[in-house]
Protein backbone atom coordinates (compact mmCIF):
# COMPACT_ATOMS: atom_id res chain seq x y z
CA UNK A 1 0.00 0.00 0.00
CA UNK A 2 3.02 2.18 0.93
CA UNK A 3 4.48 1.90 -2.72
CA UNK A 4 1.62 2.33 -4.10
CA UNK A 5 0.53 5.53 -2.22
CA UNK A 6 4.18 7.02 -3.19
CA UNK A 7 3.58 5.94 -6.87
CA UNK A 8 0.98 7.64 -6.81
CA UNK A 9 2.11 10.97 -5.22
CA UNK A 10 4.86 11.22 -7.33
CA UNK A 11 2.44 11.12 -10.09
CA UNK A 12 0.51 13.55 -9.05
CA UNK A 13 4.01 15.64 -8.07
CA UNK A 14 4.69 15.44 -11.85
CA UNK A 15 1.12 16.07 -13.70
CA UNK A 16 0.02 18.93 -11.09
CA UNK A 17 2.89 21.02 -9.67
CA UNK A 18 0.38 23.55 -7.77
CA UNK A 19 -1.54 23.12 -4.20
CA UNK A 20 -4.46 24.04 -5.46
CA UNK A 21 -5.77 20.70 -5.91
CA UNK A 22 -5.54 20.07 -2.47
CA UNK A 23 -8.09 21.03 0.59
CA UNK A 24 -7.73 20.19 4.15
CA UNK A 25 -10.43 20.79 7.33
CA UNK A 26 -9.84 23.70 9.59
CA UNK A 27 -9.52 23.26 13.67
CA UNK A 28 -13.22 24.04 13.73
CA UNK A 29 -14.64 21.46 11.29
CA UNK A 30 -15.04 23.64 7.76
CA UNK A 31 -13.66 22.37 4.74
CA UNK A 32 -11.14 24.46 3.25
CA UNK A 33 -10.10 24.11 -0.40
CA UNK A 34 -6.43 25.68 -1.10
CA UNK A 35 -7.68 26.67 -4.50
CA UNK A 36 -9.88 29.72 -3.07
CA UNK A 37 -6.23 31.02 -1.99
CA UNK A 38 -5.21 31.89 -5.74
CA UNK A 39 -3.08 34.76 -6.41
CA UNK A 40 -2.11 34.91 -2.51
CA UNK A 41 0.97 34.06 -0.91
CA UNK A 42 0.80 31.34 1.57
CA UNK A 43 3.03 29.98 4.18
CA UNK A 44 1.99 26.50 5.72
CA UNK A 45 3.74 25.88 8.80
CA UNK A 46 3.99 22.46 10.85
CA UNK A 47 3.03 23.35 14.58
CA UNK A 48 3.12 21.93 18.45
CA UNK A 49 1.84 23.75 21.42
CA UNK A 50 4.53 21.89 23.65
CA UNK A 51 7.52 22.88 21.31
CA UNK A 52 10.94 24.95 21.79
CA UNK A 53 9.56 26.91 18.95
CA UNK A 54 6.18 27.56 20.42
CA UNK A 55 6.99 31.16 20.75
CA UNK A 56 6.72 30.83 17.14
CA UNK A 57 3.39 31.50 17.27
CA UNK A 58 3.59 34.69 18.08
CA UNK A 59 5.49 35.84 15.43
CA UNK A 60 3.61 33.93 12.95
CA UNK A 61 0.50 36.07 14.64
CA UNK A 62 2.94 38.93 14.31
CA UNK A 63 3.77 38.38 10.32
CA UNK A 64 0.10 37.74 10.07
CA UNK A 65 -1.11 41.58 11.33
CA UNK A 66 1.91 43.31 8.83
CA UNK A 67 1.46 41.06 5.62
CA UNK A 68 -2.59 41.47 5.16
CA UNK A 69 -2.30 39.43 1.60
CA UNK A 70 -0.29 37.04 3.38
CA UNK A 71 -2.27 33.05 4.00
CA UNK A 72 -0.96 31.43 6.97
CA UNK A 73 -1.79 28.46 7.91
CA UNK A 74 -0.80 26.37 10.93
CA UNK A 75 -0.81 22.65 10.70
CA UNK A 76 -0.59 21.00 14.41
CA UNK A 77 1.26 17.74 14.64
CA UNK A 78 2.11 15.19 16.91
CA UNK A 79 4.93 13.54 14.71
CA UNK A 80 7.63 14.74 16.84
CA UNK A 81 8.74 14.21 20.63
CA UNK A 82 4.47 14.30 21.54
CA UNK A 83 4.45 18.12 21.69
CA UNK A 84 1.44 18.51 20.43
CA UNK A 85 -0.72 15.77 22.45
CA UNK A 86 -3.73 17.68 22.91
CA UNK A 87 -8.00 17.63 20.64
CA UNK A 88 -8.25 20.24 17.85
CA UNK A 89 -10.26 22.56 20.75
CA UNK A 90 -7.59 22.26 23.21
CA UNK A 91 -4.98 23.66 20.42
CA UNK A 92 -7.59 26.05 19.54
CA UNK A 93 -7.85 27.46 22.54
CA UNK A 94 -4.41 27.20 23.78
CA UNK A 95 -3.30 29.35 20.80
CA UNK A 96 -5.36 31.99 20.69
CA UNK A 97 -5.40 32.59 24.96
CA UNK A 98 -1.51 32.56 24.84
CA UNK A 99 -0.59 33.80 21.22
CA UNK A 100 -3.84 35.41 20.14
CA UNK A 101 -3.51 33.25 16.88
CA UNK A 102 -6.29 34.80 14.55
CA UNK A 103 -4.36 33.04 11.80
CA UNK A 104 -6.12 29.98 10.01
CA UNK A 105 -5.52 26.76 11.51
CA UNK A 106 -6.14 23.66 10.07
CA UNK A 107 -7.25 20.31 12.32
CA UNK A 108 -4.34 17.93 13.83
CA UNK A 109 -2.47 16.04 10.74
CA UNK A 110 0.45 13.77 10.30
CA UNK A 111 3.14 15.74 8.90
CA UNK A 112 5.46 12.21 8.28
CA UNK A 113 5.47 8.82 8.49
CA UNK A 114 2.83 6.18 7.07
CA UNK A 115 -0.88 8.15 7.98
CA UNK A 116 0.90 11.27 6.29
CA UNK A 117 -1.58 14.16 5.28
CA UNK A 118 -1.80 13.94 1.17
CA UNK A 119 -0.72 17.95 1.45
CA UNK A 120 2.51 17.26 3.42
CA UNK A 121 3.11 14.04 1.13
CA UNK A 122 3.36 16.70 -1.90
CA UNK A 123 5.15 19.18 0.05
CA UNK A 124 7.72 17.30 1.70
CA UNK A 125 8.52 15.96 -2.06
CA UNK A 126 7.62 19.02 -4.31
CA UNK A 127 10.97 20.70 -6.14
CA UNK A 128 11.79 23.77 -4.37
CA UNK A 129 15.07 26.24 -4.28
CA UNK A 130 16.16 24.55 -0.92
CA UNK A 131 15.61 21.24 -0.12
CA UNK A 132 12.85 18.29 -0.21
CA UNK A 133 12.32 15.53 2.05
CA UNK A 134 10.87 14.54 4.86
CA UNK A 135 10.20 17.15 7.92
CA UNK A 136 12.84 17.06 10.57
CA UNK A 137 10.95 18.99 13.47
CA UNK A 138 7.73 21.12 14.62
CA UNK A 139 8.01 24.56 12.72
CA UNK A 140 9.12 23.98 9.87
CA UNK A 141 7.35 26.57 7.16
CA UNK A 142 6.72 26.40 3.24
CA UNK A 143 6.25 29.39 1.46
CA UNK A 144 3.47 28.94 -1.79
CA UNK A 145 3.95 31.74 -4.30
CA UNK A 146 1.07 33.53 -5.69
CA UNK A 147 0.59 30.76 -8.53
CA UNK A 148 0.67 27.57 -6.11
CA UNK A 149 4.34 26.75 -6.58
CA UNK A 150 6.64 25.70 -3.64
CA UNK A 151 9.38 28.03 -3.72
CA UNK A 152 10.92 28.27 -0.45
CA UNK A 153 11.59 25.98 2.91
CA UNK A 154 12.60 26.99 5.92
CA UNK A 155 13.67 24.66 9.17
CA UNK A 156 11.89 24.93 12.48
CA UNK A 157 15.19 27.94 13.42
CA UNK A 158 14.45 30.18 11.28
CA UNK A 159 12.06 32.60 12.97
CA UNK A 160 8.99 33.59 10.74
CA UNK A 161 10.27 37.36 11.03
CA UNK A 162 13.65 36.61 9.70
CA UNK A 163 14.48 38.92 6.59
CA UNK A 164 15.09 35.56 4.68
CA UNK A 165 11.33 34.82 4.93
CA UNK A 166 10.01 38.14 5.12
CA UNK A 167 12.05 39.06 1.81
CA UNK A 168 10.67 36.38 -0.06
CA UNK A 169 6.52 37.26 0.60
Amino acid sequence: MLIYTLMVLTQFVTQNPSIYDFSFTSIDGKKINLADFKGKTILIVNTASNCGYTKQYKDLQALHSQKKDLVIIGFPANNFGDQEPGANEEIQEFCEKNYGVTFLLAEKVDVKGKNISPLFAYLTQAPNSDFTGDIKWNFEKFLINKEGKLIHRFRSAVNPLDKSIVSKI
